[in-house]
């Protein structure tokens, strides 16, 4: 294998699946709050109540729309430059992705479709029905990706046959301890990224003196009441997963804690199990991506305990602009510590694809340099233009606010008020 082709396949796949993860954690997130405010106006909730739905649901429509078209991308240059780990643990790889494909990503594909064209067409019952499937589905789609990122990381449930790895205990590996403590700290993540979001939108609504004060107040308290609990929630998973290194990953836990001695003994004895070789995984990468997870969970945690006593107070939620100048350059901390985590979980690994079963230079499909530069160019260019738009549309939507008329939820029909011609015609027959 030509190093060359190596270090850019690891490139090009942490740059596609660093970016795609981004818009998941704020996709899960904005789909549970929506889905909360939906249920609260269903159930007699105010007027405001449903502005806030079509309001944030717009949002997360639009982070949700953007974020298919770059899983898409993620996949294909999965297969394209890991022929290696799909030919050899792609038994057991295959099965958890296949059902995320066609039970989670379809089912909730199709009622997310439901819950876009329903307004004003649905039952409010059916249609509120729709979003917490669409929730309770991509939280299953979560799942089962990180079943198959959990086999990387401790691999369980398996048996060799041929050279090839096969699914023996479907169990073990659906119930792998690095794939629930991870799926826990994902999805409080993603509350925490929902949180900071919101609330630096409505900060910046409330920083211009937005005639809807009422409206981004109340968003805010929202953002900043569900980032604490979620902050504690994502480190409490976050800590049982440092605990378990010691266990599954023993020589990231070294690295990541400088301990020399430690690092050496284990060198060792990996080189005596497998066969001369590096063993020992990058240790800029993986202290460095730990740090920075680290330090944005210090500041994260400061920001959301004052944000908690702050928004108990009603001036200070309508009045202190220098908080919202706050809330607002706050609002990327969570991208950065799960980048920092991801880059830790997954660089520690190294130089397992599998870890201890199947090298990532074993797993790099047979490609020339020039070939992988060019497919890294692509893949890049497509993902910086899909991160640009998507920012684009956001911060335009963000900025008009919850506009009458416009956006997800209007109502349609001719704008005199005249009936609908379209009313009088019988219903159609299937």
């Amino acid at each position: 294998m030509h190093q060359d082709v190596l270090d850019l396949a690891r490139l090009q796949f942490a740059l596609t699946a660093g970016g795609h993860f981004l818009f998941v954690a704020l996709t899960l997130g904005l789909a549970t709050v929506v889905a909360v405010l939906q249920t609260k106006a269903t159930f007699g909730g105010t007027p405001l109540d449903a502005r806030m739905v079509r309001f944030w649901g717009q949002l997360y429509v639009i982070n949700y729309a953007v974020g298919i078209v770059t899983g898409l991308v993620m996949e294909f240059q999965f297969g394209m430059a890991w022929s290696g780990l799909t030919h050899e643990a792609g038994n057991i790889l295959g099965a958890s992705l296949a059902v995320e494909t066609i039970v989670a990503f379809f089912v909730e594909s199709t009622f997310f479709g439901l819950w876009i064209f329903g307004w004003h067409r649905l039952d409010r019952w059916a249609h509120l029905a729709a979003i917490w499937v669409v929730v309770l589905t991509a939280y299953l789609s979560a799942y089962w990706i990180l079943v198959s990122n959990g086999f990387l990381n401790h691999p369980v449930g398996y048996a060799s046959e041929g050279g090839e790895l096969v699914l023996d205990d479907p169990v073990a590996v659906l119930t792998n301890p690095s794939a629930l403590l991870a799926f826990g700290h994902v999805l409080a993540g993603s509350l925490l990224t929902a949180g900071f979001f919101m609330a630096g939108v409505s900060a910046y609504h409330l920083f211009r003196r937005s005639p809807e004060w009422e409206f981004f107040g109340r968003s805010l308290r929202i953002g900043v009441f569900l980032s604490a609990p979620a902050l504690m929630v994502t480190a409490v998973f976050g800590g049982l997963q440092f605990a378990s290194l010691a266990t599954f990953q023993p020589m990231k836990s070294a690295v990541f804690g400088a301990r020399t001695a430690d690092v050496a003994r284990l060198q060792a004895e990996l080189s005596a199990r497998f066969g001369p070789g590096d063993y020992v995984p990058s240790e800029a990468w993986t202290r460095g991506g730990g740090l920075l997870m680290l330090i944005s969970f210090a500041l994260m945690m400061y920001l959301c305990f004052a944000g908690v006593v702050l928004a108990c107070f009603r001036k200070t939620v309508f009045r202190f602009r220098l908080w919202h100048v706050v809330l607002m350059a706050a609002v990327p901390l969570p991208g950065l510590a799960m980048i920092g985590g991801w880059v830790f979980r997954e660089s520690g690994r190294q130089p397992w694809v599998v870890y201890g079963l199947l090298r990532t230079k074993d797993a790099v499909s047979d490609l020339s340099p020039g070939t992988m530069r060019l497919s890294l160019t692509v893949f890049t260019t497509l993902f910086v233009l899909l991160a640009v738009l998507n920012a684009w549309l956001l911060t335009r939507h963000a900025r008009r606010g919850p506009v009458e008329g416009i956006g997800l939820g209007q109502k349609e029909g001719p704008a005199s008020g005249a009936p609908d011609p379209a009313d009088a015609l019988p219903a159609p027959r299937y």
